[in-house]
C-alpha cells in the first residue's frame, strides 16, 4: 500500500511539471525555474525493482530447506531488503547455529533486513504450517532437496526416500502459489540423481516444466551449499552438472510416466514409485489390486500373481491408504528397503489425505480406519503363512 501512494505522489508531481513546463501554471512574464527534486529521486530508488536471477525485489519468495540460509542472504543483500522473503528450514535455530559456522551471522543479518525466518519447516506438510497456511507466493524454491544419507545415492532406498520427500513438496507447493508463481527446484542432473524423475513427479500436481536453466552457485554472491548432515554437515557438497527447474501450475496437465530405477546387480525393475494415483472413494473394485510379478520370491513358496480377496474393507480404507496397499503389492518379496519406514510415510501420507481431503471426519474415525487397514494386514498374513508349508516360518 505504501508503494503505491509513493507512486500516486511521484505521478501528481511529474503531472505538475509537466504543467510548469507548458505554462499553464504561470505568468508568461514570469520566468519558469524547475529544479530537480531530490526527495522524489530518492523515492524512484527505492521503488526500483532488483533483479537477482529469476527473483526481484517485488516477488514475495518462500525459501524451503534452507541450510545455513546464506541463499536466503544472497537475494537479501542484493535486494537491499528482506521483507518479500519468508525462509524456512528443517532445523531449529540452535541446531542451526551449531551446525553451520556463519548460521548465527546469515541470521542475524536476515532478521535486520526485515526477513521472515521460521525453523522446524517440514516440506512434506509445510502449506499447514501455521505461518505459512495463509500465505501465497511468486516464487517457491528449493535448493538441492534431499531426504538424507540412507545408503549410497545410485541405491534403490534412497532414491525412494528423495522422491517421496520431493513429490510431498510439489504437493504442498502447488498450493501456496500466486497467479502465474513458480516453484523452483535447484537439482544435480547426472546420474544417479537424474533417476529421481523431478519432472514427473511435479506433473502429479499440475506443475508442468516451463524451463531448465543451468544452475551457477556463483550467480548468488555468498551462497554455500552444505552437506547437512554427519560431521562434515558444514562442508560444501559437490555440486557438478546441475539445473534450475521451473515450474508452474499448468491446468489439464497429463501425469507423466515415472521412471525406471535400477535395481540390484544389472538387472532393472519398476520400483514402487511415489507417483500414486489417487481414486476417489468408492471407485475401488473391493479387494487388493494386481501384483507385479515377484523378483525374490520367499523361500518354498508357489508363484503367485494375486494378493488374497478381501470383501468387507470399506472403500474408504482403500482410499485413504492406498499408498500402503501399492506398495505392499509392488514391494512383496523384495530387498533392499525399509519395510519400517515406508509403512510410516505410506500410513502418514493417508493421514495427511484424510485430514486435507473433500472427505475430511472427526480424527476419531481415523482411528476406526487404522483398526479396519490393522485387520486386512493380519488376514493378509494368514493367506500368505497359509502358502508356506508347515513349521517354514
Amino acid at each position: 500500500e505504501a508503494k503505491k501512494q509513493k507512486k500516486k505522489k511521484k505521478k501528481k508531481k511529474k503531472k505538475k511539471k509537466a504543467l510548469l513546463m507548458a505554462g499553464e501554471e504561470n505568468d508568461i512574464n514570469n520566468p519558469i525555474v524547475v529544479e530537480d527534486d531530490e526527495e522524489e529521486e530518492e523515492e524512484e530508488d527505492e521503488d526500483e525493482v532488483k533483479w537477482l536471477k529469476y527473483y526481484s525485489s517485488n516477488h514475495q519468495i518462500l525459501l524451503v530447506g534452507e541450510g545455513d540460509f546464506s541463499f536466503s542472504l544472497s537475494l537479501a543483500n542484493y535486494f537491499g531488503s528482506a521483507s518479500n522473503i519468508v525462509s524456512t528450514s528443517r532445523d531449529l535455530h540452535d541446531i542451526v547455529v551449531k551446525m553451520y559456522s556463519n548460521g548465527k551471522s546469515n541470521l542475524e543479518n536476515l532478521k535486520k533486513l526485515g526477513a521472515i525466518i521460521i525453523h522446524g519447516v517440514d516440506a512434506t506438510k509445510m502449506k499447514l504450517h501455521t505461518d505459512l497456511r495463509a500465505r501465497k507466493f511468486d516464487r517457491i524454491i528449493y535448493n538441492f532437496p534431499h531426504a538424507g544419507f540412507h545408503g549410497k545415492e545410485d541405491q534403490v532406498k534412497p532414491i525412494l526416500k528423495h522422491r517421496a520427500l520431493v513429490k510431498s513438496f510439489f504437493r504442498n507447493a502447488s498450493s501456496m502459489l500466486r497467479p502465474d508463481g513458480e516453484v523452483h527446484v535447484n537439482h544435480k542432473t547426472t546420474a544417479p540423481f537424474n533417476l529421481w524423475g523431478i519432472e514427473e513427479l511435479a506433473s502429479d500436481h499440475r506443475l508442468g516444466l516451463i524451463e531448465r536453466v543451468e544452475f551457477n552457485k556463483e550467480d548468488y554472491p555468498g551462497y554455500n551449499n552444505k552437506r547437512g548432515a554427519g560431521v562434515r554437515c558444514d562442508e560444501p557438497f559437490p555440486l557438478g552438472e546441475c539445473s534450475t527447474f521451473k515450474f508452474k501450475i499448468v491446468p489439464g496437465l497429463k501425469k507423466m510416466t515415472p521412471k525406471v530405477i535400477p535395481g540390484s546387480g544389472k538387472t532393472e525393475v519398476n520400483v514402487p514409485d511415489t507417483r500414486i494415483q489417487i481414486p476417489s472413494p468408492g471407485s475401488f473394485n473391493v479387494g487388493f489390486p494386481q501384483a507385479v510379478p515377484f523378483v525374490n520370491m520367499p523361500p518354498n513358496m508357489q508363484r503367485t500373481e494375486n494378493l488374497p480377496p478381501i470383501n468387507s474393507a470399506t472403500p474408504d480404507c482403500f482410499w485413504i491408504f492406498h499408498e500402503y496397499f501399492k506398495h505392499a503389492d509392488l514391494m512383496f518379496g523384495r530387498a533392499g528397503y525399509d519395510v519400517r519406514q515406508v509403512t510410516f510415510e505410506t500410513l502418514d501420507a493417508g493421514f495427511d489425505r484424510y485430514m486435507t481431503g473433500a472427505t475430511r471426519k472427526d480424527p476419531n474415525d481415523f482411528i476406526m480406519h487404522l483398526q479396519d487397514l490393522h485387520r486386512l494386514s493380519q488376514l493378509r498374513l494368514e493367506w500368505l503363512q497359509s502358502l508356506l508349508p508347515p513349521n517354514s516360518y
